[in-house]
């Protein structure tokens, strides 16, 4: 027999044992058989032990040690009444909301019931992996992380929480609670893509969509979250827009106005709903490429200029415009070139090359060709258009006067007193023969003021020459200017020559002692004009010609001075079958002239043995009745071989006279004709 008291609610012993009752515990005396757990802990009847107050019930326990070790003892079980007093939960059933970062043994929430010795226990959900409740102090902790996105379960747990008296466990209280875990906002959203960066032409039509962005929210995934669109660079552009999650491009996007194009830097910012809040910034950049859509124009214009501008005088500028960006990049240039303008390439000004003639092309159109550049991402794509510009020649005064002749030589027969014209100055300008307006004036030779201009007629003023007018001839070189007189400048001349050779015509009277008369020709003078075709050779024909005409003249003038030497020894020594013959002839016909004053003899005092010489004949008549050897009487006009005209009078039948520039006669003369030079009987 085991003798000995053991503890109410357990037996201690040392382990390892083995724990048994050994005692009987049938009915009626027992409710039920009594029980020991492997913990040792004595547990109550399973129906209970209600109704079996103020009893006592004996138990032998035996504890078996192993190697026959072994001890027994009584365990009295006494069962006493029930309290008046309930177990009851101090607060009412409630929500509790936790994030869910909380770690492990973090506290939730602590239950507190009314009643003696009160113990606590979680009764659902069983087993309850998330939380624990303290046995003694009803207090509510985690036991594994609340992370929503691996335990979307752990959102909600309902919890039922029960509170015994320990000594009496069926009194008890149970309560009901709900745990909600919210999401902690930890982590921001995340994208797809993270970057975007993309290239687009200008011309890509409105509403493209450049990319569609998908987020989502690691902290909650499937939750609704917030899109929208940043600029900032240009600031406030609208060039892009966000459709949603859909990026488009907007009506606005053009590169052709600075400042709206090429760089578009942006950002998508996405915000989720959580505490805190979380964004997210997707950066964006859009390269716009530029492209040539529009042709370069120019406005047609009209530049003036003066034909004697000189070589790279500057006309003007084409100025030419093209709408896209960057504006006006054009080059210009004249297709196929030009010999007389150029066009500037980058600056469009058009400047002179050759020679400009009013006369043979008054307007000059030139077409330039504008090409662009720089305004397509390809290089090699470019533009042209072109516009016409007029060059208007200015008439500049650059022809002098051409005269023609530009050389006369005239041999004028002039009575004292009178007034006459002497030959009329044509000139023009043959490259322009519209102009017409010219001014006349005697630059030289005009010595004594004998000439005067009446517009283009020369005219001779005899009215200023006085009783000392020469009787012998005189040649006059005149210089006559002719120049512009028109609004044309710069006023050009030219310098026209006139050589006139002026013969004098005087009544002349010699007396005589048998009777004097004096007979006037009623012959008319022939004025005889001799003109000469003006022509312009080139420069080294003139050349040519001058040294061949020096050499000629030179040899012409030695060969006249040869024949004047001989003509002279003639005249000195006549021989004496030609004075005979002249004598003759003289005598012959004197008694039959009429219509011509007889001519004037005077007498000798000695009759020489030759006829006079001619080279000292002095110009008066003689008388043969007064000279025993009854010279030759003869009467010689005014001679001189400087003149182009050398005259020598005889009466009819006696000497006739060939001139080799005409026949002419003087009115006053007392012969019947004056003929030059050559002699002939």
């Amino acid at each position: 027999m085991c003798s000995g008291t053991l503890a109410i609610s357990s037996v201690l012993v040392d382990l390892p044992a083995q724990i048994s009752i050994t005692s009987a515990q049938d009915p009626p005396y027992f409710p039920g058989p009594f029980s020991i757990n492997g913990q040792g802990w004595l547990q109550a009847p399973s129906q209970g032990l209600k109704g079996q107050a103020q009893k006592v019930f004996q138990l032998q326990i035996l504890v078996n040690f192993g190697q026959g070790r072994s001890c027994c003892g009584m365990l009295t079980v006494k069962v006493l009444p029930a309290p008046s007093s309930q177990v009851s939960f101090l607060q009412q059933a409630q929500n509790i909301t936790i994030p869910e970062n909380l770690v492990p043994g973090s506290k939730v929430v602590q239950v507190q019931a009314r009643g003696f010795d009160v113990r606590y226990e979680i009764l659902s959900p069983v087993p309850c992996r998330l939380f624990s409740i303290g046995r003694v102090d009803g207090v509510v902790r985690t036991t594994s992380p609340l992370e929503l996105a691996q335990a979307p379960d752990a959102a909600v747990t309902r919890l039922r929480v029960k509170a015994f008296e320990r000594l009496r466990p069926w009194a008890s209280a149970e309560l009901d609670f709900k745990v909600d875990v919210q999401s902690v906002n930890r982590w921001p959203p995340r994208c797809t893509p993270a970057l975007l960066a993309t290239q687009i032409p200008e011309t890509t039509p409105v509403g493209t969509v450049l990319n569609t962005f998908t987020c989502t929210d690691p902290d909650s995934p499937g939750s609704t979250l917030d899109y929208q669109l940043l600029f900032h660079s240009p600031a406030g552009a609208a060039s892009l827009c966000l459709q949603d999650r859909v990026l488009e491009v907007n009506a606005t996007l053009d590169c052709d106005t600075p400042g709206t194009c090429f760089h578009h830097a942006a950002s998508i910012l996405v915000l989720d709903g959580g505490q805190p809040l979380m964004t997210t910034e997707v950066p964006v950049l859009v390269m716009v490429t530029p492209v040539n859509e529009f042709s370069p124009a120019c406005v047609p214009r009209t530049f003036r200029v003066r034909e004697d501008a000189g070589p790279h005088a500057l006309l003007g500028s084409v100025v030419g415009k093209d709408m896209d960006y960057p504006h006006d990049s054009i080059e210009y240039s004249i297709p196929g070139g030009s010999a007389t303008f150029a066009v500037d390439r980058l600056s469009g000004e058009v400047r002179l090359l050759g020679p400009l003639d009013y006369e043979l092309q008054k307007f000059h159109r030139l077409t330039v060709l504008l090409t662009d550049h720089s305004q397509d991402q390809d290089p090699t794509c470019h533009r042209s258009g072109s516009c016409t510009i007029t060059i208007e020649v200015e008439d500049v005064n650059d022809h002098a006067p051409e005269c023609e002749p530009p050389f006369q030589e005239l041999t004028i027969h002039t009575h004292l007193g009178r007034s006459m014209e002497v030959t009329r100055v044509s000139c023009r300008v043959p490259q322009e023969p519209q102009r017409l307006a010219f001014s006349y004036s005697i630059v030289g030779g005009n010595s004594w003021s004998q000439f005067s201009l009446q517009g283009a007629v020369l005219v001779l003023n005899d009215l200023t020459l006085g009783p000392s007018w020469p009787e012998q001839p005189h040649t006059y070189e005149l210089l006559i200017r002719v120049a512009d007189a028109g609004p044309s400048t710069p006023h050009l001349s030219t310098t026209a020559t006139v050589i006139v050779h002026l013969v004098p015509w005087r009544a002349s009277t010699v007396a005589t002692s048998t009777h004097r008369a004096t007979v006037t020709s009623m012959m008319t003078p022939l004025l005889v004009t001799d003109t000469e075709a003006f022509w312009q050779p080139e420069p080294w024909f003139v050349v040519v010609l001058t040294v061949t005409s020096a050499l000629l003249l030179l040899a012409l003038g030695w060969l006249l001075s040869r024949l004047l030497w001989g003509l002279a020894q003639v005249l000195q020594v006549p021989s004496k079958p030609t004075q005979a013959l002249l004598l003759n002839s003289i005598q012959g016909t004197e008694g039959s002239v009429e219509g011509f004053m007889e001519a004037p003899r005077m007498e000798t005092p000695q009759a020489p043995s030759s006829v006079m010489s001619l080279q000292y004949f002095d110009g008066r008549a003689q008388d043969p009745r007064e000279s025993p050897s009854f010279q030759t009487i003869l009467y010689l006009g005014p001679l001189s071989f400087h003149t182009p005209f050398q005259y020598l009078c005889l009466p009819p039948g006696i000497l006739s006279t060939v001139s080799l520039n005409g026949v002419s006669s003087h009115p006053h003369s007392p012969l019947s004709q004056c003929l030059p030079n050559t002699w002939r009987t």
